[in-house]
């Protein structure tokens, strides 16, 4: 249990695992409640409105990648923070007023989504390396676990408290909780004691600056990987809120319902989040057989005759999304030289939640004219499918081949490349793209 927890020794981590928490809380708490009245009370039960609105609020992670992955390797994380947290906390204040005072429509949530989008497209690549420093290299891995396990514990509060609090006093307060909850991570960033934080190299001062992500990643086979896998489960399988949600309506559950059940697929994201935290370090391996479980699991889910097998269900799509999740963020970071890991990492996230921007309307679609159930299938298709892209991967880096020797008594052989030859090839070539991008 130590060896989990062991990022959470140093001050700064800690301030910050605990100001993370409590806004992750209030953020899952507006998720929840915006895409409960986008269904419910501004529409029909209309499930393609939820994939547009989670799409307007996805959708600028993919188109501003590389302003933000340059700004987050060339400015202050700390205080790029400082100003994305305080405009996150005023658009939750915003969007408040207008849904307490009654006067909210579907146009005006469609538009806060927009500028929520625009800002953490911003706040996203800052944050995600900031833990970089908060802790040692030999510790990254383990913050970016704990990190994950912060954002699950809020997701298992935060949908719950927001279920049960839309129903009692309405979704605008729920909102303006939200707002409060920033002035955590606004309090612990401002408290930090910024002579402890290590020191990250800034990227150089020079033309070519906001491509030289994309150039680095071109050659970086094992990432490319990794990016592909997401891609796949970014834009269809990760579309939590409208398979939860058209689900619990299905099962006849309300809001309470709705907050519960995405409660329940955190417990298993959280048993996850924890599991990965443990790993000395990532894996293409647990990230391909992650992707595998993830999709058998949602694909049994997609039949779930009634609400309870559905929700533990949800609990196993949870442990093994959050770790294929997990393992790829702590592989790309670990992997990734600091001068160019914010451009690398809003990449990542682009690739992740900007496949919303095509999948979750998509998906919105699919539900609405063939039930929630297809939809559910479709996600977990593009799961296996990320499965079988690393497999195919691996045999072409390991060079399996398979030989027919009837002379044995097992004919079928297996034979292997050179996987450390392969390794210090790689090895090679990061190093002769490290020295290009810091010229």
């Amino acid at each position: 249990m130590r060896a989990i927890f062991r990022s959470l020794a140093i001050v700064n981590y800690r301030l910050w695992f605990l100001g993370a928490t409590v806004s992750n809380i209030g953020t899952w708490m507006q998720r929840t409640a915006q895409d409960w009245i986008v269904l419910t009370r501004l529409t029909d039960n209309d499930a393609a409105a939820v994939g547009v609105t989670m799409a307007l609020q996805f959708g600028p992670a993919l188109v501003l990648t590389p302003l933000t992955g340059l700004v987050s390797d060339v400015f202050d994380r700390r205080r790029i923070l400082l100003v994305t947290q305080s405009a996150l906390a005023a658009l939750g204040l915003g969007l408040g007023i207008l849904t307490v005072t009654g006067v909210v429509e579907l146009w005006m949530v469609m538009a806060f989504a927009l500028a929520l989008g625009i800002v953490s497209a911003f706040d996203a690549p800052a944050r995600q390396t900031f833990v970089g420093s908060l802790v040692p290299p030999a510790l990254l891995s383990n913050a970016v676990g704990l990190n994950a396990t912060s954002f699950n514990t809020a997701r298992l509060i935060g949908p719950a408290v927001a279920g049960l609090l839309t129903e009692l006093v309405g979704a605008g307060w729920v909102f303006l909780l939200n707002t409060l909850t920033f002035a955590a991570t606004i309090g612990v960033l401002l408290a930090m004691h910024r002579d402890e934080l290590v020191v990250q190299e800034r990227a150089p001062r020079q033309p070519g600056r906001m491509v030289a992500g994309f150039a680095y990643v071109r050659r970086r086979p094992d990432i490319l990987l990794v990016f592909g896998m997401v891609a796949l489960l970014g834009t269809l399988g990760m579309n939590f809120p409208i398979f939860v949600s058209t689900m619990a309506v299905q099962f006849g559950t309300g809001a309470g319902g709705f907050g519960l059940l995405t409660s329940v697929m955190a417990v298993g994201s959280l048993v996850g989040a924890l599991l990965s935290a443990r790993r000395e370090r990532p894996r293409l391996t647990v990230i391909a057989i992650a992707a595998a479980v993830f999709g058998v699991a949602l694909g049994v889910a997609a039949w779930a005759p009634n609400v309870w097998i559905f929700g533990a269900l949800l609990a196993i799509v949870g442990v093994a999304s959050i770790s294929m999740l997990n393992s790829s963020n702590a592989y790309v970071q670990t992997s990734t030289p600091p001068s160019v890991r914010g451009r690398v990492m809003s990449l990542y996230m682009a690739i992740f939640v900007g496949g919303t921007l095509v999948g979750a309307p998509l998906v919105g679609w699919v539900a609405n004219t063939a039930g929630p159930r297809w939809s559910i299938v479709l996600g977990a298709a593009s799961a296996l499918a990320a499965a079988m892209l690393a497999l195919v991967y691996w045999l072409r880096i390991r060079a399996v081949r398979l030989h027919w020797d009837r002379a044995r008594r097992w004919p079928l052989r297996v034979s292997y490349g050179d996987p450390r030859r392969a390794r210090e090839l790689a090895t090679a070539e990061i190093a002769v793209i490290e020295t290009e991008t810091q010229r």
